[in-house]
């Protein structure tokens, strides 16, 4: 198979970038008030607290989603795969910026936490302009990174729902929604286009009821975090093995390894 080399037009990357981040330095000048929406369900009141940075980062999300759609359009390899599915973790990942920008107050940590989401911003979309070709040169490292931007964004949301002290009927969703994206995106680009719905399904309701269980110990964010990463990757690579028909005598020591990594990791942090 011949190998190919392409980057995405420098222009249309500067453009949906600066676009994306614009919406987050407005955020320092504009301060819109909301209220609280609640809901009444028989038996249980919801309470869905609605905050003006939130909708900034669902109006970021929506905008990379877009912009990566019309930044893959044009790639010479594209075929006709679908470009929007492309444009899933570009959003997570411009959602996912919101939370520290949303959480900390102007100054330089603001500023240092902004250039950083620039950079990353930029590493995602030429990563998922890379990946569309399988026989990229770059394609290996390109799917490499976008997999442990992937779950390092799973590990930033569940430690945010942590921190804010999100109800359970908010934390649930969110951290199975997720960990969906995340795990159907992994094991796309490890198996080489394949959609395996079904076990990021699996994989999802797995690490949710691990997150239930977390939520009502008073373990920290970083922990809850942690504990929540854990089987989410392990499960996921362990999915991916098995779809590739790894041996049963092997496919189970990345999993197990990792799982016990961030585990020890998350109870030596946890104090």
């Amino acid at each position: 198979m011949q190998e190919h080399q392409h980057l995405p037009d420098a222009n249309r990357l500067s453009v949906i970038t600066s676009m994306i981040l614009l919406v987050y330095a407005l955020g320092l000048f504009i301060r819109i008030p909301f209220e609280d929406v609640s809901l009444q369900l028989p038996g249980i009141l919801l309470v869905i607290p609605l905050r003006f940075g939130a909708l900034l980062s669902v109006l970021s999300g929506a905008l990379a989603a877009v912009g990566s759609n019309w930044l893959l359009h044009d790639h010479p390899e594209k075929g006709t795969q679908a470009v929007w599915l492309h444009g899933l973790l570009p959003a997570l990942t411009a959602v996912s910026i919101g939370f520290p920008l949303n959480s900390i107050s102007a100054g330089s940590e603001w500023w240092a936490v902004f250039a950083l989401g620039s950079v990353l911003l930029v590493i995602v979309f030429a990563a998922e302009y890379i990946v569309i070709d399988l026989s990229d040169a770059k394609h290996a490292l390109a799917a490499m990174i976008l997999t442990a931007i992937s779950f390092a964004l799973l590990l930033v949301i569940a430690i945010t729902f942590r921190a804010v002290g999100a109800r359970l009927y908010l934390l649930l969703p969110g951290i199975v929604l997720t960990t969906i994206l995340v795990s159907v995106r992994t094991l796309y680009l490890r198996l080489g286009g394949r959609w395996c719905i079904a076990w990021s399904i699996g994989i999802a309701l797995t690490t949710g009821q691990i997150a239930l269980g977390l939520h009502y110990l008073p373990v920290r964010p970083l922990t809850f975090g942690l504990l929540v990463l854990g089987p989410a990757y392990a499960l996921t690579m362990a999915a991916g093995a098995l779809e590739e028909e790894n041996s049963w005598r092997t496919l189970w020591i990345e999993p197990t390894l990792m799982l016990a990594f961030i585990w020890g990791l998350a109870f030596f942090l946890g104090g």
